[in-house]
């Protein structure tokens, strides 16, 4: 299915829906926090789509919002798509789980909370991946300070 005709049929879903191409082959779906999970569900489910694949979840901090990005692929279909996700609630960002839908998500979802602090509702077990329990702080936000170990040029 081309990036054109993914367009108009996942618009047809949620109308909120905002779509770029952003110098990526891949068509770009942002979603708001409260469609996220229905919007994924529909794109593995429904037969036009199925994407039965999540390849890739990263967190990202882009300054006044945090955020995920979704890569996601069809290996029946043969297409991508690319899903994004922003809160401004830097101080309780939470965003529901995927976990549900594609299992790969729980230790990805994982390491974005414990590097960037991002809750998943509904996660079967969101912990620390990488760091301590003890850790003070999310190390790859952009505003994290860390005067011990931080690498100064």
């Amino acid at each position: 299915m081309t990036n054109e005709a993914l367009q108009e049929l996942v618009g047809n879903w949620l109308p909120e829906l905002e779509f770029t191409e952003e110098e990526s082959q891949f068509l770009n779906i942002h979603v708001s926090p409260q469609n996220l999970h229905t919007l994924m569900s529909q794109l593995k489910s429904n037969p036009e789509t199925q994407f039965d694949y999540l390849f890739c979840l990263s967190g990202v901090d882009w300054g006044e919002k945090l955020g995920i990005v979704y890569h996601l692929e069809s290996t029946s279909k043969r297409h991508i798509v690319v899903v994004k996700v922003t809160t401004e609630d830097r101080e309780n960002p939470v965003l529901d789980t995927v976990y549900d839908i594609w299992a790969t998500a729980e230790f990805h979802e994982r390491e974005v909370f414990d590097f960037f602090g991002i809750r998943f509702n509904n996660h079967p077990n969101l912990k620390r991946l990488f760091l301590t329990e003890d850790w003070v702080g999310y190390p790859l936000r952009k505003d994290y300070e860390d005067d011990i170990n931080m690498i100064l040029h």
